[in-house]
C-alpha cells in the first residue's frame, strides 16, 4: 500500500519566495460538472481542477451518457443531452464527498436503479439526513448503514415540492438539493430545519454556479430557497483556483517570511477559504479563538499555523471535521502531539493548540498519520517547514485535490526525501 511510503520536509532556513498557481477550485470544478451534465448542449469548463475528486465526477458523468472531452490539463468540455441516463455499472465514487452527495440526489432525475459506492474511508461517511429528505419526497433510497454504498430507485423526473433538511452537519446535503431542485416538474422549496448550515458560504457558490448555468433560484428567506424548474443551459464556465489549496501557500508565504505570488489576492475569491487569509495575515498574533464552521477545509493549515504561534489558539465548532474524509480533530491532535506531546488537546469538539514560537529549528521524531487525508498531509508539510525530522505517510494522498503539491513546494526550494 501507498501508506507505507513516506516524505520528510527538510525546514529550508530562508524565506520562500515565487509564484505559485495553485490548481482550480475543487468544490467550483465539481458543481460546474454535474450542472453541465444536467444541461442540453456543450459547456467548456476553464481553469478546472484535474485530481482524484473531479475524476471520480467525471468518470461517473461519462458512465451515464454524458460526453466529456479534456482538450487540456485544466478544461472540460461537456456535452449533455439535458438528461441523465442509467448507469451499466454501480458509480464508484472514491472518497470524494461532493461527488457523492451531488450524484446521490442528482441521479433521482434517472429512470432506474442506480447504486453509488465509495472506498472504505467513504463507506463511514455519513449521508442519512440526505436520504431521508429525498425519501420524504417519494425517492425512494436504500443505504443500511446511513453511509454509502447507496441505492436510488428515480422514476426520471422529480416531483417534490420542498425538500427540508438540517444543514449543519454537511453544507453539501443542502447544494445537493438545489441542484436537483432546478431538475423538477414543478417550482420547488429547499428549506433548513435546524438555524445552523455546515458553511454557508458553500451554498452561495452552488446557487452562483446554478444561475450561471440557467437556473432562477429566489431567495425567500434566510432558511428557504426557491428553484424554479428551469433545468439547465450549457454555458461556458471559467473556474477560479481553489482557495483551500491557496490557504498552504498563504502559510508557508508567513512561516518563512517569504513572498508567494499565487496570482489572484484573497479579496477576488468567491470560496469561504478563503476567509483563512485574514487569520493568517495575523501571524504570529493569531487570534485566540478561531471559529471553524465557516471555513472548514482551512483549519488543518490553520491549526498547525497556530503551534508557532505567540500565544494559544482555540478553535471552535469543528463537529463538520469530524466527518470529513477522515476525523480531522482528531488526525490533527495526533499530529500535533506527534511533534510535542501535549501541543494539543481536545475539549468536546474544539482544538486547542498549546502555541510555541521556539518549536521552529528544533528537531523532533515524528511520524504523521494521514489517514489518507489529503489536507492532512498538506497541512503537515507546513510544520516541516520549521522543525526537522517530520515523516508524512502516504505523501500521494495529495492526489484528491492538489496532484502538484509537492511539486509546487519543491518549485521554492523546499527540499523533500521520500
Amino acid at each position: 500500500m501507498s501508506s507505507q511510503k513516506t516524505v520528510t520536509v527538510t525546514p529550508p532556513n530562508f524565506p520562500l519566495n515565487g509564484k505559485v498557481a495553485p490548481p482550480g477550485s475543487k468544490s467550483i470544478t465539481n458543481r460546474a460538472l454535474l450542472l453541465a451534465a444536467l444541461a442540453k448542449g456543450t459547456s467548456r469548463l476553464s481553469g478546472a481542477l484535474k485530481s482524484d475528486d473531479t475524476r471520480h465526477m467525471s468518470v461517473a458523468l461519462r458512465q451515464m451518457g454524458v460526453t466529456i472531452d479534456e482538450p487540456d490539463d485544466t478544461t472540460f468540455v461537456v456535452t449533455g443531452s439535458g438528461k441523465l441516463q442509467l448507469p451499466a455499472q454501480p458509480l464508484f465514487l472514491g472518497n470524494a464527498g461532493t461527488a457523492m452527495r451531488f450524484l446521490t440526489a442528482a441521479v433521482a432525475t434517472v429512470e432506474g436503479t442506480v447504486v453509488l459506492d465509495g472506498d472504505d474511508y467513504m463507506q463511514k461517511r455519513p449521508i442519512g439526513p440526505l436520504l431521508a429528505t429525498l425519501g420524504q419526497n417519494g425517492i425512494r433510497v436504500d443505504s443500511p448503514t446511513g453511509c454509502p454504498p447507496v441505492t436510488v430507485h428515480g422514476v426520471g423526473k422529480v416531483q417534490a415540492k420542498r425538500f427540508e433538511i438540517d444543514g449543519g452537519l454537511s453544507s453539501q446535503y443542502v447544494s445537493a438539493l438545489l441542484m436537483l431542485a432546478a431538475c423538477g416538474e414543478a417550482p420547488i422549496e429547499v428549506a433548513l430545519t435546524g438555524k445552523d448550515i455546515g458553511a454557508r458560504g458553500y451554498v452561495d457558490l452552488t446557487l452562483d454556479c446554478m444561475r450561471a448555468f440557467g437556473a432562477q433560484v429566489e431567495v425567500v428567506d434566510d432558511t428557504t430557497w426557491r428553484v424554479a424548474p428551469t433545468g439547465y443551459t450549457a454555458h461556458d464556465y471559467l473556474i477560479e483556483p481553489d482557495a483551500s489549496a491557496a490557504t498552504y501557500l498563504w502559510a508557508a508565504e508567513v512561516l518563512t517570511g517569504g513572498r508567494i505570488d499565487i496570482g489572484v489576492a484573497a479579496q477576488d475569491f468567491t470560496q469561504p477559504d478563503a476567509k483563512a487569509q485574514a487569520v493568517i495575515a495575523q501571524f504570529p498574533n493569531m487570534q485566540a479563538n478561531v471559529v471553524g464552521s465557516q471555513m472548514q477545509d482551512a483549519i488543518p493549515t490553520l491549526a498547525v499555523l497556530a503551534a508557532f504561534n505567540n500565544t494559544p489558539v482555540r478553535f471552535t465548532e469543528l463537529a463538520n471535521l469530524r466527518v470529513k474524509e477522515c476525523d480531522r480533530v482528531q488526525a490533527l491532535h495526533d499530529g500535533l502531539n506527534e511533534i510535542r506531546p501535549g501541543l494539543a488537546t481536545i475539549e468536546g469538539d474544539d482544538l486547542l493548540v498549546a502555541s510555541d514560537p521556539a518549536l521552529a529549528g528544533t528537531t523532533c521524531n515524528a511520524l504523521i498519520d494521514t489517514h489518507a487525508d489529503h489536507r492532512i498531509a498538506m497541512c503537515f508539510a507546513l510544520a516541516g517547514l520549521k522543525v526537522a525530522g517530520i515523516r508524512i505517510q502516504d505523501p500521494d494522498c495529495v492526489a484528491k485535490t492538489y496532484p502538484e503539491y509537492w511539486k509546487a513546494l519543491g518549485s521554492l526550494g523546499v527540499a523533500l526525501s521520500y
